[in-house]
């Protein structure tokens, strides 16, 4: 069999993304904050791009469009190009002013914002603090400092006490082998055996520490330290967690009286004293931090309609520099300088007109979505519709995938509150799926929010209260929905006091 080598010519399709299509849908998926990161981002790597100044106002949008001869300009044609540039491209940039370029370097620098902040105390430092107060022993300080570190945000200790007490034998002794069991000696032991007794004395200090109940093992443990300090002793109290901490939480007071051969009503008044106590000591030194949302959109009531307007607040209006634009006109300068900033303002170009394409897509998906939802904007949470990704990209003529990154992370500002935009997106529910699955829930809330404690609404109950109100939904649904909303059944949300 004779192997030939030819040539061939072959038509055919694929599709390729261009370096500016990939720009475009990189910025579109980004939230505001994020955007202000990358923007800043290619200031410092890109020296053509500077900010406009408060004072010359905002760059118009319409020049913007129209900037293509840059970006289509090959590296290899760059003295015919100097001769061609687009002549809107030219006027957009002489417009602006050309002293603007050493502006930076006269532009006092201020303090940044996280420089200002102060940092919370944590429960290890909190812990940590009392136990250095404490004056310990050398060694019970070691312990009680690896128990610390092994503590959770909610307080309790995460590890077993004869492991804290092998790795604290280990650091005293870092030649003696504690990784198998068959290789220990006799002196192994009983530097564990000491360990393991000194491990359980600070244990018991460090739960006396503030916050009472810090570095338990179980939640009945941390239940029972807290009662031992209690003012008042109640006995009650005690055999309640002891033996029936599993009947409290399903509310089973008769259960308890009769084990217990006690009262309902001693019951009663014991599950108050224990409904006091803190389940979780490290709550208060918990670390999380607020996460604060900036909207991207603001929509304002204008007349019988709605206005759209985008958050530009904190992000910078660009342009290209004009000293960079006179030095590609000097014809005193190099080739490789010119090839070197033509390829930086062909970036910069980009950058502008995908940030432009950016405000204009999420406007028109925003003013869909108040087509849409129209009725939501009226009068509340009560008349969202169901609504799909298809419905507005059919609408105003998009790819689905584009809404869905549009609605990525991005919130609005509404005469209701601050929402995601994928909120307004809803599967329509119960028959004929008239319902948003949105709006269902928001009344699940709202009915339990009023409901009698002692006489909670079971799940039937709410299928029954919400089919006069014209939402017809399956009792799995409702329970699906509650549990959504971190709402317990009705045995657990019954109150006897």
């Amino acid at each position: 069999m004779a192997f030939e080598l030819r040539q061939e010519l072959k038509l055919s399709q694929q599709l390729v993304m261009t370096p500016q299509l990939q720009l475009a849908i990189k910025l579109l998926q980004m939230c505001k904050m994020e955007l202000v990161d990358t923007i800043q981002q290619e200031m410092t790597e890109n020296p053509v791009l500077e900010e406009v100044p408060e004072s010359e106002g905002e760059v118009p949008g319409e020049d913007i469009e129209n900037i293509d001869t840059i970006a289509d300009t090959p590296p290899d044609e760059i003295s015919d190009a100097q001769e061609k540039l687009n002549a809107e491209l030219k006027d957009y940039l002489q417009s602006t002013s050309r002293d603007s370029y050493s502006s930076y370097t006269e532009r006092e620098e201020k303090e940044s914002f996280e420089s200002t902040l102060t940092k919370s105390t944590s429960l290890a430092d909190h812990l940590q603090w009392q136990l250095h107060m404490n004056e310990l022993p050398e060694e019970e300080q070691k312990i009680g400092e690896l128990m610390i570190g092994n503590i959770n945000q909610d307080g309790y200790l995460q590890v077993p006490l004869i492991e804290i007490a092998k790795s604290h034998a280990m650091n005293e002794n870092g030649n003696g082998d504690y990784t198998s069991v068959s290789h220990w000696n006799h002196a192994n032991w009983l530097k564990l055996l000491c360990a393991f007794q000194k491990a359980g004395e600070v244990l018991s200090k460090i739960q006396g520490f503030d916050p009472v109940g810090a570095a338990s093992r179980s939640l009945q443990e941390c239940l029972l330290i807290q009662i031992r300090f209690l003012e008042t002793k109640n006995a009650l109290v005690e055999k309640m967690v002891k033996a029936h901490l599993s009947d409290l939480e399903r509310n089973r007071y008769q259960v308890i009286a009769s084990s217990l051969h006690v009262g309902i009503e001693e019951v009663v008044e014991a599950a108050k004293v224990i409904s006091q106590l803190e389940p979780k000591p490290g709550r208060p030194f918990n670390d999380k931090e607020p996460q604060y949302i900036t909207p991207d959109i603001h929509v304002f009531k204008a007349g019988d309609g709605y206005s759209v307007v985008l958050n530009g607040e904190g992000l910078p209006k660009l342009r290209i520099s004009p000293f960079y634009l006179e030095t590609i006109y000097n014809n005193s300068s190099s080739a490789p300088v010119k090839e070197y900033i033509q390829n930086k303002m062909r970036s910069a170009v980009w950058l502008i007109k995908s940030i432009y394409q950016r405000e204009r897509t999420i406007r028109k998906v925003m003013e869909s979505i108040i087509k849409f939802q129209r009725e939501f904007f009226d009068h509340g949470f009560d008349h969202l519709k169901p609504l799909i990704l298809k419905d507005v990209a059919e609408d105003i003529g998009m790819h689905e995938s584009t809404i869905s990154r549009v609605t990525t992370n991005k919130y609005v500002h509404t005469p209701h509150g601050i929402f995601e935009l994928k909120y307004f997106f809803n599967a329509g529910v119960g028959s004929g799926g008239g319902v948003a699955s949105e709006s269902v829930r928001n009344k699940i809330k709202e009915i339990l929010a009023s409901e009698n404690p002692q006489h909670p609404l079971s799940d039937q109950e709410l299928v029954e209260i919400l089919q006069k109100q014209d939402m017809s939904i399956a009792r799995r649904t409702v329970a699906k929905y509650r549990e959504m909303l971190g709402i317990l059944p009705s045995s657990k949300r019954k109150k006897f006091y």
